[in-house]
């Protein structure tokens, strides 16, 4: 893992290092790095997982396994910024696969807890064009879907 930037730290009760291979398995560009087990001198079980080091998608992320104590919340949440229709229903299958719920508005929550917002490249671009019609279209499409349409999302913008 590279030595600058940001880490993200993830903290699982018991499920980090099954986490970190799902991650791994949905992204490309990504990878398994150094687990960190307990050793004799605790405070868990010896040989047990404390953290794992991964990447997903090219972001560099511990999985921590540090008790039931936290949990996620929706006030943190990773954008994944699509190229079209089958990368969105790629990742949102994925990741509401296994126990994962979708929301509104492009957001869902993974079988962890995690928060995810499954959106598509242009859709920044709509909801803040200057001609406040098309924006207002756009964005009464977006409050209607759970999953992002991207058809039409783009039908809504063009007045359709």
């Amino acid at each position: 893992m590279p030595a600058n930037g940001f880490t993200t730290c993830l903290w699982f009760d018991g499920q980090a290092e099954e986490a970190a291979h799902y991650y791994v398995s949905v992204f490309k560009n990504s990878s398994i790095g150094r687990i960190a087990r307990y050793t004799e001198a605790g405070p868990g079980p010896a040989g047990s997982v404390v953290t794992v080091e991964f990447v997903a998608n090219g972001q560099r992320f511990v999985a921590l396994n540090g008790g039931p104590q936290f949990t996620f919340d929706e006030a943190i949440s990773f954008q994944i910024v699509c190229e079209d229709q089958a990368e969105i229903d790629h990742y949102w299958n994925r990741l509401t696969e296994g126990g994962g719920e979708g929301g509104p508005c492009g957001w869902l929550k993974d079988r962890y807890g995690v928060s995810w917002q499954v959106v598509p490249r242009t859709l920044i671009d709509m909801i803040t064009d200057p001609d406040p019609e098309k924006a207002a279209r756009t964005s009464a499409a977006l409050l209607s879907m759970g999953k992002l349409d991207l058809p039409a999302l783009e039908k809504a913008y063009a007045g359709e």
